[in-house]
């Protein structure tokens, strides 16, 4: 796969913004956003490969999310949810069973790009 899309969700611009950057000097073509509803559209029109998105967002939660993502796009993309909450917390257990793979945050880039599809 010489092209590899992502998009990045998180309501915390900066937390974004990080993951985003450090995507993109690893070889990745990222887009990011801040909200649920947004990220729906931004995947409907960018068509990533895989979604890394927060549990816990205002409005339409990262567990919501991720249930849209998959009746929509099945397991054509890979999703991975991301949390600084314990999996105990409500939605977070949720989210995990709709998601492909979880990380806590703060993120080990190391162990987020296992789980991307291979850049090149």
């Amino acid at each position: 796969m010489s092209e590899v899309r992502i998009v990045v969700v998180d309501d915390n611009q900066d937390a974004a913004a990080t993951i985003a950057e450090l995507l993109r000097m690893n070889g990745y073509v990222v887009q990011t956003c801040f909200d649920g509803e947004e990220a729906l559209v931004l995947v409907r029109n960018f068509e990533p490969h895989a979604v890394v998105l927060d549990c816990m967002m205002p409005g339409l939660s990262g567990f919501e999310l991720a249930t849209r993502l998959r009746q929509s796009h099945g397991d054509d993309v890979v999703l991975i949810a991301v949390t600084g909450l314990d999996e105990k917390a409500f939605g977070v257990g949720q989210t995990f069973q709709v998601v492909d793979h979880h990380l806590n945050k703060p993120i080990d880039f190391a162990k987020l790009t296992k789980v991307l599809p291979k850049v090149g």
